[in-house]
């Protein structure tokens, strides 16, 4: 089994080599060391006591050889860096230090760790304490123990010393001698420099004006020849197509001072528009749409805006849940979420999930319903208030329909309408899984309605339209829509509009209000349609009850429109951070239709005697 070791009887011994020439390591090892006034209690080797002897005979030679001066060293190598003269007359200096030296008197530790600095100490003290052994001594090269009771001889440096650590200082070495030649030679190319150079300050001066000359003439877009437009159009670079747009648009903003000589605005602006229609994929009618609509910088944040989803938003079913339950029931699944904003109490934000959000036990028992934040503004707009009877003319997928049911609590009665039939099949299930019981589903033709049923206290009238608000969901947007396309949902939301309008009691003692909205930015769809029925209809707008929002237009290009549309509210993806939407806001003031009224009568008789004609005289 071989022999145990008895812990007890185990010596202790002073930190290796190394760990002195770590940082701090005088600090540590002053634990380890004895009293400096308590020689004896330090344990020499057997190794280290041999040259302790010999460097006390060596010394007590000495001193023999101090007191007859006429005697002669003893014939041996003398230690490198120790002449003969020094070894002749020691002096008296020297003696004193070499008895020192043979008492075991200690240096104090070193202050700084750095290899070379320890060699230089090692080599001093070796000289101090082994003088005697230059007289013949065969070890008289060797290094005395140091304090740590270490061996510090080179030759046992180079055994502790790994062949990598070796390496490294020799290439630190060539590394500093390397370092002083290239720094040298700099100084030398700096001195010669400046003696060629004489007048260089002036130069100097020269040279940076010439630089901010050409930085002002580059400054100064230029617009490609028509071979380069044409070589864009066929294989376009995307990157350089964007730095041009870039700088079209700060030449447009400031046209006088940065525009090329002989160029005119319109120059400009055509290809930007064909830029933009490159860059971004659009065609070139909805292009030139938006370029009317919104000024320069705005349209390019507006056509980024449409390049990013927007953030998912969800409605809480106040039927079944609270808000602040459902935050944390989802957040216990891993849904990262927030409130949607000061403008909802129901609304929820989700940034991230670990799940579907779409398919959690939250949603399958009705808790909440997937809708967009600009989707329920119309709701909140038309403040449906409880045991009312609201009239929902498009009303498919069910998201407006089931809010308006939570906010009036199951009371009163919905007439959810949609004209497709294979729509209504969502509307179904929304209603049962949300638990709504106060709704009734119909299938009619919006333009019908008025003759089907009327007297509703409110009506909802989400009309169909183009969709140029919501690209970002749908793309195909860009380039598969034209003017035909927006004249023909302009002329069916006017004729759904005039319907629900003749839908609403203007006699109702709560209510007779009706909300308009799009999920288009045109005008033709939104302030257009809008003014049409002010003029066939006896109503008015009336302010929508949102903070939030751009005041519609009042006047676009040549048309001009009623002061009273900037109670009309607009939002935008890269304003809001939503879906683009119109909202406008009705109140019927009657129920009687204004008559038209003929404006100009063509009778022979009475135009010719209001306008008598007068031929002109040659």
């Amino acid at each position: 089994m071989g022999r145990k070791l008895d812990p007890t009887k185990k010596e202790k011994r002073g930190p290796g080599r190394k760990a002195r020439k770590q940082k701090g390591a005088e600090t540590e090892l002053t634990r380890f060391l004895p009293a400096a006034d308590d020689e004896n209690s330090k344990r020499l080797s057997s190794r280290a006591r041999k040259r302790a002897a010999k460097r006390r005979l060596s010394s007590a030679e000495a001193l023999e050889m101090n007191k007859c001066p006429g005697a002669k060293p003893l014939p041996g190598k003398l230690p490198k860096g120790i002449s003969a003269r020094a070894v002749q007359a020691p002096g008296k200096k020297g003696a004193q230090s070499l008895f020192n030296s043979a008492q075991g008197k200690k240096r104090p530790a070193p202050a700084i760790n750095s290899e070379e600095e320890e060699e230089e100490e090692d080599s001093e003290e070796d000289g101090v304490g082994n003088q005697g052994d230059f007289w013949g001594s065969e070890d008289s090269d060797a290094d005395m123990v140091d304090d740590y009771g270490a061996d510090s001889s080179s030759e046992d440096e180079g055994e502790e010393l790994l062949p990598i650590e070796r390496a490294a200082r020799k290439q630190r070495a060539q590394e500093a001698v390397a370092g002083g030649q290239w720094s040298e030679e700099e100084t030398d190319e700096e001195d010669e420099e400046e003696k060629m150079s004489p007048a260089s300050g002036p130069q100097k001066d020269k040279i940076a004006e010439d630089l901010q000359i050409n930085v002002d003439e580059e400054e100064h877009f230029v617009l490609p020849p028509a071979g380069e437009m044409e070589q864009d159009a066929q294989t376009p670079d995307l990157q350089r197509v964007h730095k041009r747009i870039q700088d079209i648009v700060g030449v447009l903003r400031d046209f006088k001072t940065q525009r090329e000589e002989g160029r005119s605005r319109a120059e400009y602006v055509h290809r930007l528009q064909r830029d933009l229609a490159t860059y971004y994929s659009y065609g070139d009618f909805l292009l030139g749409k938006l370029m009317d609509l919104f000024p320069l910088s705005e349209l390019v944040e507006f056509l980024e805006a449409n390049e990013v989803p927007r953030p998912i938003t969800l409605r809480t079913n106040t039927l079944k849940t609270r808000r602040r339950d459902l935050a944390q029931a989802l957040i216990n699944r891993g849904v990262n979420l927030d409130p949607l904003g000061k403008w909802s109490k129901t609304g929820l934000v989700v940034y991230d999930s670990s799940v579907p959000i779409g398919a959690t036990p939250e949603y399958l028992a009705g808790h909440y319903m997937l809708q967009g934040a600009s989707s329920m503004l119309p709701v909140m707009a038309l403040a449906p208030q409880e045991h009312e009877r609201i009239l929902d003319m498009c009303c498919a997928p069910g998201g407006k329909t089931s809010y308006i049911a939570q906010l009036m609590k199951n009371t009163g009665v919905i007439l959810a309408n949609d004209a497709s039939a294979e729509r209504l099949k969502s509307v179904v299930g929304n209603l049962h899984r949300l638990g709504v019981t106060n709704t009734i589903i119909s299938h009619y033709d919006g333009r019908q309605f008025p003759k089907v049923i009327g007297g509703f206290d409110r009506v909802l009238l989400d009309a169909p339209c183009s969709g140029t608000g919501i690209i970002s969901k749908d793309p195909a947007v860009k380039t598969n829509k034209d003017e035909k396309d927006v004249l023909r949902c302009a002329h069916l939301q006017k004729e759904l509009l005039l319907s629900a309008i003749d839908s609403v009691n203007a006699a109702s003692k709560t209510g007779g209000y009706l909300v308009y909205c799009t999920c288009s930015i045109m005008v033709e769809e939104n302030e257009w349609v809008v003014d049409y029925a002010l003029k066939k209809r006896n109503v008015r707008l009336v302010p929508t009850g949102l903070d939030f929002g751009q005041e519609g237009f009042t006047r676009f290009r040549e048309r001009r429109f009623h002061p009273t549309l900037r109670s009309t509210r607009r939002f935008y993806p890269h304003t809001h951070n939503m879906d683009g939407f119109f909202i406008a806001k009705f109140k019927k003031f009657s129920n009687s239709i204004p008559q038209s009224q003929t404006v100009f009568n063509f009778s022979p008789r009475k135009f010719c005697s209001i306008h008598p004609y007068k031929p002109r005289l040659a």
